[in-house]
């Protein structure tokens, strides 16, 4: 039988790790609560970058920029944004089987509609399986920490536009997993190149002729362009990373 002494110093253990547990909690507490308030800051920036992106594409014209140039579809880089650890319950291998899906479905289609899939990773977990599934890897970067800096991102933007731009890929997708709620998160896959602004009715269109753009649209949107596909794949990134928590 346990002597009161042997009893007392279990009870103090059983408090200790209480306290940690405590701690940890309010640890982990404290990174979703930062994470969601991140994307959440980020959707209205981007979405409204979107729409003004595609009042200076109504204006200058949709043929103005060679980010816009749309053309067939042989070879798509994807990039996909899993996370580096495991712990997340479902996110990766939900994520991971939506992108296989896509591969599959794309380089299996027939005649014209097959394409050459290529990826740029962005965590551990999204590049081990692609690998094994024998998906080219053509670069890798690690996941960005508890707080990605835009900064981070636009290494991966700058390399995607540059091989978009070369013609290395005729269409670059981005695979993420969306954040809805803290028990949902939803796989999407969309593209990020060519850039296609949003369309604007005819009443939009008659206010859209009250903007001035100086120097000219085509110049506006030149420098618009690469700005909005590094603020589209940064949301994708705090997107996931909410996701995570």
């Amino acid at each position: 039988m346990a002597t009161l002494r042997e009893v007392q110093r279990r009870i103090g253990s059983v408090r200790n790790i209480a306290q940690i547990t405590r701690a940890m909690q309010m640890v982990a507490a404290s990174r979703m609560k930062r994470a969601q308030d991140a994307i959440l800051a980020a959707r209205p920036y981007s979405d409204e970058l979107r729409s003004a992106l595609g009042r200076v594409a109504a204006a200058a014209g949709e043929d103005i920029d060679p980010l816009l140039a749309q053309r067939p579809v042989h070879r798509v880089g994807l990039v996909v944004i899993t996370t580096d650890r495991g712990l997340v319950g479902s996110l990766n291998s939900n994520a991971i089987r939506h992108v296989l899906r896509h591969v599959a479905e794309r380089s299996a289609a027939e005649g014209a509609e097959r394409v050459e899939i290529a990826a740029v990773t962005v965590g551990r977990k999204g590049r081990d399986a692609l690998r094994r599934a024998g998906v080219p890897v053509k670069a890798h970067f690690a996941q960005f920490g508890d707080r990605p800096a835009f900064a981070e991102v636009t290494p991966i933007a700058r390399l995607v536009t540059e091989d978009f731009l070369a013609g290395a890929y005729d269409e670059i997708a981005i695979a993420y997993s969306t954040f809805v709620t803290t028990l949902t998160q939803r796989p999407e896959i969309r593209t990020v190149l060519p850039v296609v602004p949003e369309t604007m009715g005819d009443e939009a269109r008659e206010s859209n002729d009250e903007y001035l753009f100086e120097p000219s649209p085509e110049a506006v949107i030149s420098r618009l362009l690469p700005h909005y596909v590094a603020v589209d794949i940064y949301r994708a990134v705090l997107e996931n990373r909410a996701s995570e928590q």
